[in-house]
């Protein structure tokens, strides 16, 4: 494929171009539009401020689908484990939703530039909906899980199609701000999962949290489908390579396996562990092998090259695994070191998880306003990662740790708006749902990743048999663990944190800062004038 560069007053005049005639003028003869490095364009959006809004909102709705039903089932599993007499396989209920919805994201990113946003945003509500209320009518545990990953399909598929959708109606520049509030979406719905499952469960029915999700995907369609319409069309009709997008989604569902089994089912270097990171690896190497020869691939190779995609993806990554891996084992440390119970070291979350929303909004409005918009996520992740230097150093009493933990989220939510938007503006249009897609299929292997390296560090650290990631006694109490032993341990997650947020600032650094499409507020006022 072929590569080239543009002279920056060049690629400011096509930016002023009609999107039809822009696209043209940024290929070659003879090049595919599947170029990593097109420049970006800012669509005449035919649409009010208040069908913007209204579209907006919808999506938020919508994506507070997806956030929600990630965290809802956790409280409630003891209470399903009961009535349906199985303990053992409780995990798959979240398992087989996060291995289904990582899966397909980027299946349902490259689907929605080829048939279209709103064809993919309907089937992934309505897989989301059927799995819903199979869910909820489950006569077994296995029926149970199953339909936990129709569920997963379809909640997989929600967040980059979201995410494509607002870049068809809102311009690069002011993209950012929006990003902020569905950081926002995603933070309350984690925030709200846990406390609501509990309270359905407790008072009223477990089933009643997978019937909730029916009047909310109701209110979102029916907001949504009647501005589709009027939402421009950037998808291309092309053949679906079909069996590379298999290829992608068995070798993540296998890796996700390992992460999920590798040091609790079996060792971590057990023969099944090793064979299954084999079958991982070879059908990885296999899905390159044949994208690299397929004329149209599922996912083009040259969208993560460049300039712009790999430092992108690897500094988001960084960031989301670094929030994720804390969000989990935190907990541990709360309760250990602290003697917090149970939902007091829940609610001291709420900082990590708040604050970084605050960074992102930061991010999102620098980005609308200044030239150099990537600055202030370079000096975000690097404040979060002196942030995390300083736990590994120093001994806090609680009310330091909490602030010290609200400064480093503070940098660590700079990091989503500008990876997010910086991935879609180094696209041509008719590509950024797959670049999307792409995007959260690696943030989650990123994620999952990073939670079983921390839990991995703890067990070594620690060098005992401890329940992680959550995962309790059914006394509802962790083993007795000298809390010096426990602040010794969690030295080496805070290190490997600061570890995620320098390399994520190592690479926004070395990325590209493209030039935003769409006038920033301070031209806006002056045109004004």
């Amino acid at each position: 494929m072929n590569q080239f560069t543009r002279q920056s007053s060049q690629a400011a005049d096509i930016q002023t171009l009609p999107d039809d005639i822009a696209e043209e003028l940024t290929r070659l003869p003879g090049e595919v539009i599947s170029v990593s490095d097109a420049p970006p364009m800012s669509p005449p959006v035919p649409l009010t401020s208040d069908e913007v809004r209204t579209i907006v909102i919808s999506l938020m709705l919508t994506m507070f689908l997806a956030a929600l039903d990630q965290t809802i089932v956790a409280t409630a599993l003891p209470t399903i484990g009961r009535q349906f007499q199985d303990v053992s396989n409780l995990s798959w209920v979240i398992t087989a939703y996060l291995l289904a919805s990582t899966a397909v994201a980027p299946v349902f990113g490259t689907l929605s530039d080829i048939y279209g946003r709103k064809a993919m945003i309907i089937v992934s509500l309505s897989l989301f909906v059927a799995g819903s209320i199979l869910c909820a009518i489950a006569p077994s545990m296995p029926m149970l899980i199953l339909a936990r990953g129709l569920q997963g399909l379809g909640g997989g598929g929600i967040m980059p199609v979201v995410q494509t959708v607002i870049s068809d109606v809102v311009s690069p520049r002011e993209r950012g701000q929006y990003q902020a509030y569905f950081s926002s979406v995603w933070m309350v719905g984690g925030i709200l999962g846990p406390v609501i499952g509990g309270v359905f469960a407790e008072h009223l029915h477990w089933s009643m949290i997978f019937w909730i999700n029916l009047p909310l995907a109701a209110a979102a369609l029916a907001l949504l489908l009647p501005k589709m319409k009027k939402i421009p069309v950037f998808h291309r009709k092309r053949k679906v390579d079909w069996l590379g997008g298999v290829l992608l989604m068995a070798s993540a569902v296998v890796f996700m396996l390992v992460l999920t089994w590798g040091g609790t089912r079996y060792r971590w270097l057990s023969p099944t562990v090793m064979s299954m990171v084999g079958g991982a690896i070879a059908l990885a190497f296999t899905f390159v092998w044949h994208a690299r020869r397929a004329d149209e691939p599922f996912l083009p190779l040259p969208l993560l090259s460049g300039s712009v995609a790999p430092f992108a993806l690897t500094a988001g990554g960084c960031g989301l695994g670094a929030i994720t891996g804390l969000t989990v084992q935190l907990p541990l440390y709360y309760e250990s070191v602290y003697h917090l119970s149970a939902s007091e070291a829940g609610l001291a979350l709420i900082p990590l998880a708040a604050v970084s929303t605050v960074g992102a909004a930061v991010a999102g409005r620098t980005m609308a306003r200044a030239k150099h918009y990537k600055r202030v996520a370079i000096i975000g992740t690097s404040w979060a990662a002196i942030c995390a230097l300083g736990l590994t150093l120093t001994t806090l009493p609680l009310w330091g740790l909490l602030t010290l933990m609200a400064a480093f989220a503070l940098g660590l939510g700079t990091t989503f708006p500008v990876c997010v938007v910086s991935l879609q503006n180094s696209v041509a249009r008719p590509l950024v749902g797959t670049i999307t897609g792409a995007m959260n299929f690696f943030r989650s292997l990123m994620s999952s990743f990073t939670v079983a390296a921390f839990a991995a560090i703890l067990l070594i650290a620690l060098g005992a048999d401890i329940p992680l990631a959550g995962e309790h006694h059914a006394a509802g109490s962790i083993p007795a663990i000298p809390a010096d032993d426990m602040r010794h341990a969690f030295r080496y997650v805070f290190a490997a944190a600061t570890a995620l947020m320098a390399t994520a600032s190592l690479c926004l650094i070395l990325m590209e800062e493209r030039p935003l499409a769409g006038p920033s507020k301070v031209q806006t006022v002056e045109m004004a004038e």
